[in-house]
């Protein structure tokens, strides 16, 4: 989660808003990215997303049966759809997302017992930290 969270200072230093994602596979980082919305001019550019096509790139697989994905915020809708499309066994998250969280703050996609792929979610890890960088960044730009 601490590489997640650097990575999501790097993302708020671009002016991106603070998101960080890693994915692990036999203990090793093997994709990692911060959100790069703004930069990119790209909606779909969340940490997740893009964390997730790197992951398939370097496993040359889009199934990502072995892995562990770490983000500092509960993924959204799009990003869990995503998620369960790589078939990601389990996803660790620290900041509960009040507003499009899919983990069940706002949506149950993950838990979702009709969906043919639900990975275990653990949330709340270092929790403080990660919604300490999103409530400053935000606080700065009101």
């Amino acid at each position: 989660m601490r590489k997640a969270v650097a990575e999501a200072r790097k993302a708020g230093r671009r002016g991106d808003v603070p998101v960080g994602c890693v994915v692990v596979a036999e203990g090793r980082v093997i994709a990692a990215a911060g959100n790069r919305i703004k930069r990119d001019g790209d909606p779909t550019a969340h940490a997740e997303i893009l964390a997730l096509r790197g992951a398939s790139r370097k496993l040359k697989n889009e199934r990502l049966s072995n892995t562990i994905l770490y983000v500092t915020i509960e993924p959204c809708a799009m990003c869990a759809g995503a998620i369960v499309l790589a078939r990601v066994p389990r996803v660790i998250y620290g900041a509960k997302d009040p507003k499009t969280g899919a983990c069940g703050s706002v949506f149950k996609i993950l838990p979702n017992r009709k969906l043919n792929h639900r990975p275990r979610v653990t949330g709340g890890i270092l929790q403080q930290e990660c919604g300490r960088l999103l409530k400053d960044f935000f606080r700065k730009r009101r």
